[in-house]
């Protein structure tokens, strides 16, 4: 099969930052789907990961990443019981295996979700990876209860990225919660009011834009940005109780003394720790992407597809990349094969 890898972590415009090559098809056992891949997203760990698995190493083979994609289900394990031949999946796979930068990819059925019918291949890649993270981090890390908690409010750090337009959505449609995001430039906005924010702020003066909106404190607070840069106004404004998760690496340690008198909760949001760590509910992560795409064909909530590029080569890849790592995407960006 056709793969796309690196050898070592090159910047993204050295000639050999991604190299095509062939490799052998894998073979699936036990809970393993084969999958034959239509498209897939690029989203930041991607870059991450390439830029941190090879600093000081020359790799004998190359190392494949990706994760989020959308297929066929080619062949299946001894164990697998919720899908077949024939089957169209997406998934976001597992940071410990080998990605879906390649033709076919092997990926356990337990953290695998039936793709949504009324999709694209482009419009239902970018979705797992951001869905699953914004889920987990409302419904696993809070344990929002919408019976409960409706109308509270949540602030969602960098609501124009991959993750802050599928979380808007669901904040709002799904947990019925008060959304107030933040975006600095005018598209970025815009889209934040598309996916459905009551409130758009600008992050660069966080505290004075949140009185402006007319909030002095929030409920809860979702990073999808830079925990360090926000830590402090973080801890002013959230409220009593309340709740934080991030999802963005903490290069300096955290003050949580900064909570103590509050009572708040800070919690970490890592999409694949059920994976990483094969958790009592691995589970889980199967019946969340089958939610999500069951709310997707109905229309509740709408994909993060903003950039589709044609075709499985380096070329795209790298251009993918470049988008990422310029930090100004909005939505998110997928490759067709």
């Amino acid at each position: 099969m056709k793969a796309i890898g690196f050898k070592q972590s090159l910047p993204i415009s050295d000639d050999n930052s991604f190299i095509g090559f062939e490799t052998e098809k894998p073979v699936p056992t036990g809970y393993d789907l084969l999958v034959k891949i239509a498209a897939i997203a690029v989203n930041p760990v991607d870059f991450k990961v390439r830029q941190n698995s090879a600093k000081d190493t020359v790799l004998d083979t190359p190392k494949i990443i990706g994760w989020d994609a959308v297929g066929t289900v080619e062949s299946v394990g001894e164990k697998v019981s919720k899908f077949k031949p024939g089957d169209q999946v997406f998934y976001a796979g597992d940071l410990t295996r080998s990605g879906c930068n390649a033709e076919f990819q092997l990926v356990d059925e337990r953290i695998t979700g039936r793709k949504p019918v009324n999709l694209t291949d482009a419009e239902a890649a970018a979705i797992p990876l951001t869905g699953l993270t914004a889920w987990e981090s409302i419904f696993d890390r809070i344990k929002l209860n919408p019976a409960t908690d409706k109308g509270k409010t949540v602030l969602i750090l960098a609501g124009a990225g991959g993750v802050g337009s599928i979380a808007i959505q669901i904040a709002k449609k799904i947990a019925g919660l008060k959304v107030i995001a933040t975006a600095s430039r005018h598209e970025s906005e815009k889209w934040c009011s598309d996916m459905g924010a009551d409130h758009v702020v600008n992050h660069y003066d966080l505290k004075a834009e949140l009185e402006k909106a007319g909030y002095r404190q929030v409920d809860y607070i979702l990073d999808f940005v830079n925990i360090n840069n926000y830590w402090k106004t973080i801890a002013e404004i959230i409220k009593p109780q309340g709740h934080i998760v991030s999802i963005t690496g903490s290069k300096d340690p955290l003050d949580l003394s900064l909570l103590k008198t509050k009572s708040a909760t800070f919690s970490w949001e890592l999409m694949y720790t059920r994976s990483m760590f094969g958790t009592d509910d691995i589970e889980r992560q199967h019946e969340i992407l089958n939610e999500l795409s069951h709310l997707l064909d109905v229309g509740t909530l709408r994909t993060n597809l903003t950039t589709t590029l044609r075709g499985f080569t380096v070329d795209n890849l790298k251009k993918a990349h470049e988008m990422q790592e310029s930090g100004k995407t909005i939505g998110k960006t997928v490759i067709e094969f």
